[in-house]
């Protein structure tokens, strides 16, 4: 009797003793479903998306051959109208230029702003008149005098005798004193040009005048306008804002800037070549500090201009003082000036401000390597802006996945 009962549980007691572990082991698996869904929800960390190739369709094909053709109506049209666009482009440097300059002196005369802006083209135009005049005769004198001297300068420069070693085997100073003679003639055949000159007169005089007219408006009513375009925006409008304050900073930072520049060099080639005793030296400084405002370039070639005034005088001597002098002036004002009077606005990649100049140059001539450098910040403010407004929703994005 007790082997029955002993015998008939011990069949149920393994089917215990096996059954709860593969119940419990089922329950824990999770479910097949689960493991294929997970991976696909969650983003990887690093940012990877998933390309899916497919057949374009027919209104995909028509939208993109729509957007090429607008592309290329509106590119073709822009080339048409180019002239129109550099005149417009002109105009907003000059407005931005002047911008500082009309608001300081509307604050502090009480004056309309109207009659404002008129005083300072007005002050613009005599100032360039009263260079031109100042200089071109000055030029024109010391052109004639020292091709009427030439025989005797050269006369002066064979004293050296290490020039007169040189000018005994390669005849320099024969072949300068023809060339100095030929001076007033090569004027002459110069002359020539000014016919072409006086038929495009109309052309410029109107360029120049709607160049005026579009830079007063800009000034007047810039701020309107500025305000008309932020009100599109919606909730960008405060970075955009900040964006044209930039660049209208760096604009009249730039042109200022190289103004006093420029009449600094003027000041200093006026002192140095007086004390030289070189004739004629407020015209030479008004070519130097003129040539200062080309950038890279133009120090030196106002500096050669001189140096050619400084031979007539007392050679080597003054050349040598010369030429000593503007390196020292131009090693002065790239390291120390310049950075006083620009500040933070235009630091510009040196490569960048070279290939600007140089496109520029190649586009508009003088006018474009002046314009260069400004264009070449305007845009520098703006990739900036871009970068930054670009990179912050990724690191956050990044912050969040970690």
């Amino acid at each position: 009797m007790s082997d029955e009962p002993t015998n008939s549980s011990e069949p149920p007691d393994a089917d215990k003793a096996t059954a709860p572990p593969v119940t419990t082991a089922l329950a824990a698996t999770p479910p097949l479903t689960t493991r294929v869904i997970a991976p696909a929800v969650v983003t990887p960390p690093d940012d990877t998306r998933l390309v899916r190739l497919a057949t374009p369709s027919f209104g995909g094909i028509v939208r993109a051959v729509l957007i090429l053709t607008v592309c290329a109506i509106v590119l073709y049209l822009t080339w048409r109208v180019r002239g129109v666009i550099r005149l417009v482009g002109i105009s907003l440097f000059l407005a931005l230029a002047l911008f500082p300059l009309v608001d300081s002196m509307t604050t502090r005369t009480r004056l309309p702003r109207a009659l404002v802006i008129l005083i300072t083209y007005l002050l613009l135009i005599v100032g360039v008149a009263v260079v031109g005049y100042v200089v071109v005769p000055s030029l024109v004198k010391e052109v004639e005098q020292l091709s009427r001297n030439a025989p005797h300068y050269a006369a002066e420069l064979r004293r050296n005798g290490t020039f007169r070693h040189y000018d005994n085997r390669y005849h320099i100073t024969t072949k300068l004193v023809e060339d100095a003679r030929r001076l007033p003639q090569i004027l002459g055949h110069l002359v020539g040009p000014l016919k072409d000159v006086t038929v495009q007169a109309a052309s410029f005089i109107g360029e120049l005048i709607t160049v005026l007219a579009i830079s007063f408006l800009l000034i007047l009513h810039g701020r309107q306008y500025v305000n008309l375009g932020l009100g599109l925006a919606g909730s960008r409008e405060k970075r955009y804002r900040q964006l044209i304050i930039d660049i209208n900073r760096a604009v009249a930072d730039y042109v200022l800037g190289n103004i006093v520049i420029s009449v600094l060099a003027t000041v200093a080639t006026w002192i140095v070549l007086t004390l030289l005793g070189v004739p004629y030296a407020l015209s030479l400084g008004f070519v130097v500090g003129f040539f200062d405002l080309i950038p890279l370039v133009g120090a030196t070639l106002g500096a050669i201009v001189v140096a050619v005034a400084t031979v007539t005088v007392d050679f080597p001597t003054a050349t040598i003082v010369w030429v000593a002098f503007i390196i020292v002036w131009q090693r002065f004002e790239d390291y120390v000036i310049q950075p006083l009077v620009y500040g933070k606005a235009l630091r510009v990649n040196p490569i960048v401000t070279i290939v600007s100049v140089l496109a520029g140059a190649s586009l508009l001539g003088i006018l474009g390597a002046l314009l260069a450098i400004p264009i070449a910040a305007a845009i520098q403010i703006l990739l900036r802006d871009w970068w930054t407004n670009r990179s912050h929703p990724r690191a956050r994005q990044n912050h969040a996945i970690q």
